[in-house]
């Protein structure tokens, strides 16, 4: 499969989850929207990953990691950086539910609405940088 296929079957799933976070903003879900919004930013690493590697991303949920093996994270700012490193707390997936608990006391509206946004704003950024890589190849 191509680098460009590759990608793009991460940003397939990227473009629903990101629909599902702001559905779940509009009713209330804080808890899910920050494991939506931690799930659109893991995905599109892991498309930019796919045009600038030819193996596939790790199956892990380590924003930084993915970020530093595909060279992105040399690119960051600092503020981008650190949101990785919040974000991190919202992949509640296979958490214990005294866990999940803990992490929806930090949420609110105004908190998550701020996380959609980032998560907006890194989106584009990589996404930016992955046209970029894909028109040079």
């Amino acid at each position: 499969m191509a680098n460009k296929d590759r990608a793009n079957k991460w940003l397939d799933i990227v473009a629903e989850d990101l629909s599902v976070a702001e559905d779940l903003y509009k009713t209330g879900h804080w808890l899910y929207v920050g494991f939506m919004c931690h799930q659109v930013v893991e995905k599109t690493l892991k498309s930019y990953w796919c045009v600038c590697r030819d193996d596939d991303p790790p199956y892990l949920h380590d924003h930084e990691r993915i970020a530093k093996g595909c060279g992105l994270y040399t690119k960051m700012s600092e503020e981008q950086k650190d949101f990785l490193e919040g974000i991190k707390r919202m992949n509640i997936e296979a958490r214990y539910q005294e866990y999940k608990f803990e992490v929806a006391r930090t949420l609110n509206r105004e908190k998550t609405a701020w996380i959609l946004e980032q998560t907006k704003q890194l989106h584009a950024w990589i996404l930016k940088r992955l046209r970029e890589k894909l028109s040079t190849q």
